[in-house]
């Protein structure tokens, strides 16, 4: 045994040899072997076959701490995209994106020949979601002195006159002649009134009007051409049609408002059936005086003289054909006198700035539909 401490012996080679475990890297000489200053690191010492980098242990020796890059030289690098896991900050939607807005639609600009040319600021206002009534274009008119009617024209009077001539050449060849033409002016009559009031599409009003007069037709057939059917049938449309309209869930201006509409509607296309119970020449000679009326009315001349006109026209006519059918001089009173009772439908059909639609509808039918009791009556008269 030795006196030496425990543990002396195993350092007892690197004292002989010189080894100072302690010695600074700086007091070194460059060449010297066994020592540190030669070698940096990742540089082989001799009797090495590879270089060591940071973190490997030494020939002989075992390193006290792991090389925290050790693993990361064995392990995959991922070099894609990878999702954040971390919390993002919540972004703000726009207000536009998250709130509701009911849509809003433009207001529907009336039909019209043409649009007025303002004089002033009476003008469409902004629309609102307050109720504010909006400004039609006949109250516009009135506000600036203008008149809301504008007269069907050429095109709608030609029309007429081609179904005046309809129904006397109908009246000519017979009952069921007359009535093809008849049941066109019934049909064309119930829609224009339900147009010319803003009341569109009312499929509704528009079949129950035409339904009332073709069973006012079908009772002047049955009853030899009797008029206590064209009563009847306007007695019970009106009683129908108020039925009708209080089973309806509108509001109570609405219904009363649909229920003369739709009265008034029928009462003209039931009426329209006096052509089926006037005498048939008083038919040739009424239908060919309204037609002749029509077209003078739509002459281009001022209002006063285009009625003088038109009325001297229609008398004219009906006493030439008058002449033809037997009435006479006669004829001149019939026909002036379903002239009158036309220019009174044109100028209803004129009235409050009507569409194109109005004029090709109202503006075709209700001159011969409002002259029809005329030519009934003076018929009568005449016979």
């Amino acid at each position: 045994m030795t006196n030496q401490p425990y543990g002396y012996g195993a350092y007892e080679p690197y004292q002989q040899q010189g080894y100072e475990p302690y010695q600074q890297q700086g007091q070194q000489g460059p060449g010297q072997p066994g020592q540190q200053g030669q070698y940096g690191p990742g540089q082989a010492w001799p009797g090495q076959h590879g270089q060591h980098g940071p973190g490997q242990a030494w020939p002989g020796q075992q390193s006290a701490y792991g090389d925290p890059y050790a693993d990361q030289q064995y392990t995959q690098q991922w070099q894609g995209q990878t999702w954040e896991t971390q919390m993002q900050p919540p972004v703000a939607a726009p207000a536009e994106e998250t709130s509701y807005l009911p849509p809003v639609e433009p207001p529907v600009q009336p039909q019209g020949y043409a649009e007025p040319t303002p004089t002033g600021s009476a003008e469409y206002g902004p629309a609102t979601l307050a109720g504010n009534t909006r400004v039609t274009d006949a109250q516009r008119a009135r506000a600036e002195g203008r008149s809301p009617i504008i007269e069907p024209g050429v095109q709608p009077a030609a029309l007429t006159a081609l179904l005046g001539l309809l129904l006397a050449g109908g009246a000519a060849l017979g009952t069921y002649g007359l009535l093809v033409p008849l049941v066109v002016l019934q049909g064309v009559t119930a829609a224009g009134w339900f147009r010319l009031n803003g009341m569109w599409p009312a499929r509704q009003g528009i079949a129950l009007g035409f339904l009332g007069a073709l069973v006012a037709d079908a009772a002047l057939l049955v009853s030899d051409r009797s008029p206590a059917a064209i009563l009847g049938s306007l007695g019970v449309w009106v009683l129908l049609s108020l039925v009708l309209q209080l089973r309806s869930h509108a509001d109570p201006d609405e219904r009363m408002y649909g229920l003369m509409a739709t009265v008034a509607a029928a009462a003209l296309a039931i009426a329209a059936g006096g052509y089926l119970a006037a005498d048939a020449d008083a038919v040739t000679v009424g239908a060919v005086a309204v037609a002749a009326a029509v077209v003078a009315r739509a002459l281009p001349l001022p209002t006063a003289v285009s009625v003088v006109v038109a009325l001297a026209v229609a008398a004219g006519a009906g006493f030439a054909v008058g002449g033809v059918t037997g009435l006479g001089a006669s004829g001149a009173l019939l026909g002036a006198g379903a002239a009158v009772c036309a220019l009174i439908g044109h100028r209803v059909a004129s009235y409050d700035y009507p569409s194109r639609f109005v004029h090709f509808t109202a503006g075709v039918a209700l001159p011969l539909a409002a002259a029809a009791p005329a030519v009934y009556v003076l018929g009568r008269l005449a016979a």
